[in-house]
């Protein structure tokens, strides 16, 4: 387990130049160690006691040990006992959840700032809360809060004078509101056995752009919803809370099963706003059948595969939920697929690799809040 060139490695030669403490400089690496590790207390501080032994993290003064007592005093680390009740194990708490959320999001998005009030501005005008900065006459149905007084005396001046001042409803002027529009997002991962092959860790890529997503959304956006589910073999729902412990299964890739789950997700929203984030590095390779079996042919393109794909992209755009797909794969024949399946719905296809798919998908969903909606 060498991290010299990974991440961790950077992390800890950045700590050598800000004044932390000693608590602070390990908590740093640990919070990456703990996301690749999926929640594994145990394995993350095997790997940060070799990275000790390589960087020469703690001294005398302040151990690994010391690190230790302190995540449980603080209340980052729980003390658990084993089924078997032989000896004590720990697990991260909710509170560490919360914070690899915050975590991520400062990793992938760490330029935003914190905005206030999390709803999405359209340019239709009507009732809502903001206000537009356009004036205009009263009309029957403006809301009297919207009455502009000083621009309406203004007016009543002008047209009757101070001597015989009063108001009439041609001199009232009101704000106009912007419309607020609230989002509904299904974020589908693919957690296929393809997502660890090849020697690349690419299920921890995608495992923080969904807390970073989690975080951004409830924070800044509170009335949008986020919904995330996982599709190997099938499809299945998965908490905010579970994201740290996500794993890859030695599953193929059943997109069908993934996205016929997210559409019934956003079925039931009531908001008109829906879209669908799918991330995936490998070609559909899966197929439930009505039996129960499986249908799994991982040779190439299968036919009978790519058109329930085809299918299910169409019903998705005549139900209006877009699908963004984030490739992270170059084949051409794959291309073209994601080509093809991005045409029969009307959405978009991001081909990316690791480094960036955060940064494209916080664009792609800030792009979309600021479309307009009907």
């Amino acid at each position: 387990m060498n991290f010299s060139n990974s991440r961790t490695g950077i992390l800890f030669r950045q700590a050598q130049s800000v004044d932390q403490s000693p608590f602070e400089k390990l908590f740093e690496i640990f919070k990456e160690l703990i996301t690749h590790t999926s929640g594994d207390f145990d394995e993350a501080i095997d790997w940060l006691r070799e990275l000790d032994e390589e960087y020469q993290l703690t001294d005398e003064n302040y151990t690994i040990e010391d690190f230790i007592n302190d995540l449980l005093d603080k209340g980052y680390v729980k003390a658990e006992i084993k089924p078997d009740g032989s000896e004590r194990s720990m697990g991260i708490t909710a509170k560490t959840e919360k914070l690899l959320r915050e975590y991520a999001l400062k990793q992938i998005f760490g330029k935003l700032r914190k905005s206030g009030l999390g709803n999405h501005n359209t340019q239709h005008q009507g009732a809502g809360d903001d206000k537009s900065g356009d004036l205009s006459g009263f009309q029957f149905g403006d809301s009297l809060e919207n009455i502009v007084l000083t621009e309406s005396i203004k007016n009543a001046q002008i047209h009757s004078g101070i001597g015989d001042f009063h108001i009439t409803e041609d001199d009232l002027v009101v704000e106009k509101n912007h419309h607020k529009s609230q989002m509904s997002t299904v974020l589908m991962i693919d957690i296929s056995h393809s997502m660890i092959l090849y020697g690349e860790d690419r299920i921890t890529p995608a495992k923080k752009v969904a807390m970073a997503l989690a975080e951004f959304i409830t924070t800044r956006y509170p009335k949008d919803t986020l919904d995330i589910l996982v599709f190997g073999n099938d499809a299945r729902p998965i908490s905010i809370k579970e994201l740290p412990y996500l794993q890859v299964g030695p599953y193929h890739t059943n997109t069908v099963a993934g996205l016929d789950l997210a559409m019934d997700m956003l079925r039931r929203k009531r908001n008109t706003n829906k879209q669908i984030f799918m991330i995936t590095d490998g070609k559909p390779s899966c197929l439930k059948m009505p039996d129960g079996s499986y249908y799994k042919n991982s040779a190439g393109l299968d036919r009978s595969i790519v058109e329930k794909c085809y299918s299910m992209a169409r019903q998705a755009k005549k139900i209006k939920i877009p699908i963004t797909t984030f490739m992270i794969a170059s084949d051409p024949y794959l291309k073209q697929f994601v080509q093809e399946f991005t045409m029969a719905n009307n959405g978009k296809a991001f081909y990316t690799g690791l480094n960036n798919l955060g940064e494209m998908i916080f664009e792609d969903y800030e792009k979309n809040r600021k479309k307009r909606f009907g």
